[in-house]
């Protein structure tokens, strides 16, 4: 299991009630099997072909239980990290300032011997809409962002030379995620418990790029789910959010996390300004 990280823990009074409800996006059906195109589809074909269905779920609020989740258990954490990074919307400082930081978390959060930090999205709905710095809009669906095929393949594509051996001890792909400017006020993140997931929930589904198609996991509905989510998130705070982990040793291996509308926003709430960076880790046989 993971060596222990410091939680983030502050007053609780300080951040709403013990629990919201709110309508999250979960795919309707796991068949035909849904294809999302991330480039212009073909003539007649939509930009997305999964049916969705909104289910009402309780989100609890996650700063009440900081100090019994883990990344090993749940499948996420939340965490203090502070940055020295000015500008998150420069991607040149991001890499040569924050990839550095991010590593360092990563390691001291799980022993791993060596983390790849190989890219990150920055994401504002108002500069999306407008085209502006490279932002993209929350993703409102349930979703994993790698599969049981695809976590193995992104080693393959970042370190094919070495993918054979990596590939034979553990690896994870992990998110780490915070706010550009906080508090978040609007599309807070919300996480599941990967304990309260099952097989029978996952729907492998197409990401079709312009030159290769990758695979995420998207999700059916099941009451059993038990969501998370951190509210009123700080620029100081940072979320590790597992998405695959090779050890199948009861352990979580990837869980799911989606935006969503928050009853608890003001009417005058800031759009969210996030990061999330997406690193490969890899550990030594002896330690794995």
């Amino acid at each position: 299991m993971e060596p222990s990280i410091e939680p983030n823990i502050g007053d609780q009074t300080d951040h709403g009630t013990q629990f919201v409800t709110a309508g999250l996006n979960y795919v309707a059906e796991a068949t035909p099997r849904p294809v999302t195109y991330l480039c212009e589809p073909p003539a007649g074909v939509p930009r997305n072909s999964a049916r969705q269905v909104e289910a009402n779920v309780v989100i609890r609020n996650g700063r009440e239980e900081l100090t019994k989740l883990s990344l090993d258990t749940n499948g996420f954490v939340l965490t203090k990290h502070e940055t020295a990074v000015k500008d998150f919307y420069d991607p040149e400082e991001v890499r040569a300032v924050y990839y550095p930081e991010v590593e360092r978390l990563l390691k001291n959060a799980t022993g791993a011997e060596r983390v790849l930090i190989f890219d990150h999205t920055v994401r504002n709905p108002e500069l999306a809409e407008r085209g502006e710095k490279g932002s993209q809009p929350p993703v409102k669906a349930v979703h994993n962002d790698y599969s049981f095929k695809s976590a193995p393949r992104r080693v393959r594509d970042h370190l094919p030379e070495e993918a054979d051996r990596l590939l034979k001890n553990r690896f994870a792909e992990i998110n780490v995620w915070r706010a550009i400017r906080g508090p978040i006020e609007s599309s807070p993140l919300a996480l599941c418990d990967a304990r309260s997931l099952g097989l029978e929930d996952i729907v492998p589904t197409d990401l079709v790029y312009s030159d290769r198609v990758g695979e995420v996991l998207t999700f059916l509905y099941n009451p059993r789910h038990r969501w998370y989510y951190f509210p009123q998130m700080e620029r100081n705070e940072a979320v590790l959010l597992k998405c695959y982990d090779s050890r199948d040793d009861g352990r979580a291996r990837f869980t799911a996390h989606t935006s969503f509308e928050d009853p608890n926003s003001p009417p005058n709430a800031k759009p969210r300004e996030s990061i999330e960076v997406r690193a490969l880790l890899f550990w030594a046989p002896e330690t794995a």
